[in-house]
């Protein structure tokens, strides 16, 4: 994990560069959530990796460690709510615009993972399989990450019927079966489950 991507667009004068991904894209309850990350020039390897490869308890170590080291950084999301008016897309979108526009300092440009551009009012390049290649993506994968799963965990206390704790609001067989027993919660994405008789 380097510095590739951020060392060359600061060449072309992007003075501050920074990285933004998603959590929760496919679930069928919750939030989808979005950190934007600014990291300092020439930081030690922290072992980030693209936060789908670490193991829970290595993103859970890098959460803490990506706040202490970061120039700045913000989470945000969009609620199921949201995803349904919107799309799950557009709604990505705004969860991702809303975490550049929280952060503390404004960046110059942003490093999207993904190949679409959510038109977060900067200059914005969007990279394939980015959380792989450029450390701040990487680094903004985690925060999405664990953020979405501690507030699936906050859930499960809400509604523990559903067992958000196991599955984190994913099409799981188990989650299905919830549904089917339970019906559909307040924090269950309506345009997820018009299939539901499928399953």
């Amino acid at each position: 994990m380097t510095y590739e991507y951020e060392n060359l667009y600061k060449e072309r004068g992007f003075a501050t560069v920074c990285g933004v991904d998603e959590a929760g894209r496919g679930p069928l309850a919750g939030p989808v959530f979005a950190a934007a990350v600014i990291l300092p020039d020439g930081l030690e390897d922290i072992g980030l990796n693209d936060s789908k490869k670490l193991t829970e308890k290595k993103r859970n170590a890098l959460f803490d460690v990506i706040k202490e080291k970061a120039i700045a950084w913000s989470v945000a999301s969009a609620d199921e709510k949201e995803i349904d008016s919107l799309n799950i897309l557009n709604a990505t979108f705004l969860a991702m615009k809303r975490a550049v526009d929280g952060l503390p300092v404004r960046p110059d440009l942003a490093l999207i993972d993904g190949n679409r551009r959510p038109g977060t009012g900067i200059a914005e390049e969007a990279i394939v399989k980015g959380d792989a290649k450029s450390v701040s993506i990487a680094a903004a994968s985690v925060l999405a990450k664990v953020s979405r799963d501690r507030y699936m965990l906050e859930l499960d206390k809400k509604y523990p019927e559903y067992q958000f704790a196991k599955h984190k609001g994913y099409p799981t067989a188990l989650h299905y079966e919830m549904i089917k027993k339970y019906g559909i919660s307040p924090v269950h994405r309506l345009s997820f489950l018009k299939t539901l008789d499928k399953h």
